[in-house]
């Protein structure tokens, strides 16, 4: 009897205040190392898929000079590629239009084809940075 009170005592014993303190610290340690990259992805993937739109927008921009003999003016903008083009003009994954210049003034080809980021505004560092088809 005595024994088995003894086993009991044992199994009822729960984590002293100084083990939960190193758990504790543990995650707190791997959620500042973690979390921040974690974060970082949406950001970037958001930034990949602006650069691929605008690449198609440009293929479509060159169909059309094809044709055309000439890019599309910047008063008719995108709008004109739609529907021989493209199927329909994209959003930016920040959800805004994507803008369009005839002459262009960063690109030397031509025309330039840009989102502003996640700002929306033009200018802008990281995530807010413009990206445009005169970044190859």
């Amino acid at each position: 009897m005595l024994n088995r009170t003894h086993q009991q005592r044992r199994l009822q014993r729960g984590f002293t205040l100084i083990e939960v303190m190193v758990v504790v610290v543990i995650l707190g340690i791997l959620a500042a190392v973690i979390v921040p990259k974690i974060m970082d992805r949406p950001d970037q993937a958001r930034i990949v898929k602006a650069k691929q739109d605008i690449r198609a927008i440009e293929s479509a921009l060159n169909l059309y000079r094809l044709d055309n003999y000439n890019y599309p003016p910047t008063d008719e903008g995108l709008e004109a590629l739609v529907p021989k083009y493209l199927d329909r003009l994209p959003i930016d994954p920040w959800q805004n239009d994507y803008h369009y210049l005839n002459p262009g003034s960063r690109n030397s080809e031509g025309v330039d084809v840009m989102s502003y980021g996640a700002d929306g505004r033009a200018g802008g560092e990281g995530s807010s940075a413009d990206i445009g088809n005169w970044e190859r």
